[in-house]
C-alpha cells in the first residue's frame, strides 16, 4: 500500500479511538450521574462494553499505524515491533501508549459495572474509578492533537479538553438514551431520565461550541485560512455536518418540551416515541461524520 493508504488507515484507527471514547465514557457518565439503575440494563452496558472494545482497539493499533504513515511503510508492518519500539521512543508512542494503559483499566471499571450493575454504578468508588479514567483519556487524546503546538498552550489545552468532555457527555449519551432508555419506554424512565438527559444535552453542546471556537480560531488564526487550506475546508465539512445534528438536536429538544407528558401519560406508547426515537437516531449517525472530520483535523496541517 502506498503513504496515502497507510494515512487513510491511521485515520480510521483515530475515528475508532474517538468514537469508542465518547461511547465509554458518554456511557459511563450517564449511568453514574443520570441513570444509575441503568447499570442493570443489559443494552446500556452493551453500549459501554462497544465503546470500550473499539477505543482500545483503534488506540493500540494507532501506535504501529502512526509508525507506517510517519514511516512510509506498508500497513502490515503496524504489528512488527521493530516499528512499534519506534513510535513509542517518540512522544506520540509514549502518550498514546500510556492511553492504551487507561483503556486496560477503564476494562477494570467495565468489569465491575458488569459484575455489579446498579450497586456499581451507585457506588462512589466506582464513580471516582471512572472520573479519574476519564480525565486520563481526555487528557492523553489532548495532547497529541494541535492545541499542543499552540502560542497559548493552558488556554488552548483547556479548550480541548472541555470540548472533548461536551462530545463525550453529549452523544456518548445519546447512544445509551437510543438504545437503553427509549428501547424499554418504561414510562417512569422517560418521565425523569429523558428529562435530565435534555438539560445536559444543552450544557454539553454549549461548552462543545464555546470550545470549538476558541480551539479553531487558536489553530486556524485567520477567517481567510478557513476557505483557503485543506485543513480549513475539512473544518468546514465538519462545522456544516454538525450544524444539521444541531437542527435535528433542536427538534428532540422541542420533542421533549412539549411531547414527553404526553408520551408518559400512555405509558410510553411507542407511536407517541417513535418520532422521538428517529430524532435521536438522526443524531447518532450523524455524529459519526463529525467524528471522521474530526480525525482529519489530527492529522491535518493547520497551515495547508
Amino acid at each position: 500500500m502506498d503513504l496515502t493508504s497507510a494515512k487513510a488507515v491511521y485515520i480510521i484507527a483515530r475515528c475508532a479511538d474517538y468514537f469508542g471514547m465518547t461511547l465509554f465514557l458518554g456511557g459511563l457518565f450517564f449511568l453514574a450521574v443520570l441513570w444509575p439503575s441503568g447499570g442493570d440494563s443489559r443494552r446500556a452496558r452493551g453500549v459501554i462494553v462497544t465503546g470500550w472494545i473499539v477505543g482500545f482497539l483503534g488506540t493500540a493499533a494507532g501506535i504501529g499505524l502512526q509508525g507506517t504513515w510517519a514511516g512510509q511503510r506498508p500497513v502490515g508492518d503496524f504489528v512488527r515491533w521493530s516499528l512499534i519500539s519506534q513510535v513509542l521512543d517518540t512522544d506520540f508512542g509514549r502518550i498514546w501508549f500510556a492511553k492504551t494503559l487507561l483503556w486496560v483499566l477503564g476494562g477494570v471499571i467495565l468489569a465491575d459495572l458488569l459484575q455489579r450493575g446498579r450497586r456499581a454504578a451507585e457506588s462512589i468508588p466506582w464513580r471516582v474509578g471512572a472520573g479519574a479514567i476519564a480525565i486520563g483519556l481526555l487528557r492523553t487524546t489532548g495532547l497529541t492533537g494541535h492545541s499542543v503546538e499552540s502560542s497559548t498552550p493552558l488556554l488552548t489545552q483547556t479548550a480541548d479538553f472541555v470540548h472533548l468532555a461536551g462530545v463525550c457527555a453529549w452523544i456518548g449519551g445519546l447512544a445509551v438514551l437510543l438504545f437503553g432508555v427509549l428501547s424499554r419506554r418504561d414510562p417512569d424512565e422517560l418521565a425523569v431520565v429523558v428529562s435530565r438527559y435534555s438539560k445536559l444535552a444543552m450544557a454539553s453542546v454549549s461548552a462543545v461550541i464555546v470550545a470549538g471556537v476558541a480551539l479553531a480560531w487558536q489553530t486556524v488564526g485567520s477567517v481567510g485560512r478557513v476557505f483557503t487550506t485543506d485543513y480549513g475546508h475539512i473544518l468546514l465539512v465538519k462545522l456544516s455536518v454538525l450544524a444539521v445534528v444541531l437542527l435535528i438536536a433542536q427538534g428532540s429538544r422541542s420533542w421533549v418540551s412539549r411531547r414527553l407528558d404526553f408520551a408518559v401519560v400512555l405509558r410510553g406508547d411507542a407511536g407517541v416515541v417513535r418520532s422521538f426515537v428517529y430524532s435521536v437516531a438522526a443524531e447518532t449517525a450523524l455524529v459519526i461524520v463529525v467524528l471522521l472530520a474530526a480525525s482529519f483535523l489530527v492529522t491535518a496541517s493547520p497551515g495547508r
